[in-house]
């Protein structure tokens, strides 16, 4: 696989995290070039998430995260944030008791620019049809798929270059599943990066163009995600055998 150097947006080196004694990642290595949309893929407990959280500004042992040229492993989370690196949290997090209009607002909060509340709200608005008609309804009153679309359109409020995405298909009917994978797409051509942290193999090396396939905490397997989906391996460990 080609290494594109000089349009890389994130460049993660050696990564090694730690949990007290147990180790949660080790010796990690991956990029993820501007425009693309690249997928980490691995069963619960692999390491996925701890490598999104350290992206996001959690401390690790050992290791370079480079964004746009800059070092930041050793930056603070609401810094990383305004720099233009976005988390979707697995789990969705929505702020339950207060309106869907709200929660978008508080996403706005991380972007200075305040002219660009009203652009992005409709940009928001066109991406999901369902939040400006329920744009008075309480968060928690959602759906599960409406909550998952609210979580990703907070994230998009604040402008982001990167997107960070963990296990945003969890939990959802197949119906959704490719709702969101369609709007993951959409949002990926208007120019933003995504990095998709997902345990839905199918669904990852459909939406990707490159993916890394963790296993216990380590890159087992890496590649082309075409080359990768009509893999025997990857096939029969993670497909079904199809």
């Amino acid at each position: 696989m080609a290494e594109n150097t000089t349009n890389k947006i994130l460049d993660v080196k050696g990564l090694n995290i730690s949990y007290g004694k147990a180790k949660a990642c080790e010796d990690v290595s991956f990029f993820v070039l501007k425009g693309e949309i690249v997928s980490i893929i691995g069963a619960n407990g692999a390491g996925k998430t701890t490598i999104l959280n350290t992206i996001s500004g959690k401390k690790p042992d050992s290791g370079e995260i480079w964004f746009q040229g800059k070092r930041i492993d050793r930056t603070a989370p609401h810094k990383v944030a305004k720099m233009g690196i976005v988390q979707v949290p697995a789990g969705r997090q929505i702020v339950a008791p207060m309106t869907v209009l709200d929660n978008l607002r508080l996403g706005a909060s991380l972007n200075k620019d305040k002219t660009k509340f009203k652009a992005n709200l409709d940009k928001i608005y066109e991406y999901f049809p369902m939040l400006m008609k329920k744009r008075s309804q309480l968060a928690g009153e959602l759906s599960g798929g409406q909550q998952q679309m609210l979580a990703v359109a907070r994230a998009l409020m604040t402008d982001p270059k990167l997107l960070l995405m963990d296990e945003p298909t969890v939990g959802l009917s197949p119906i959704l599943v490719a709702e969101i994978g369609s709007i993951i797409k959409e949002i990926n051509k208007s120019g933003i990066s995504i990095l998709l942290v997902e345990q839905n193999c199918r669904i990852a090396l459909k939406l990707s163009k490159r993916a890394y396939i963790m296993e216990i905490g380590k890159i087992a397997m890496q590649g082309e995600s075409k080359d990768l989906f009509n893999d025997n391996r990857v096939k029969e460990c993670y497909l079904g055998g199809i």
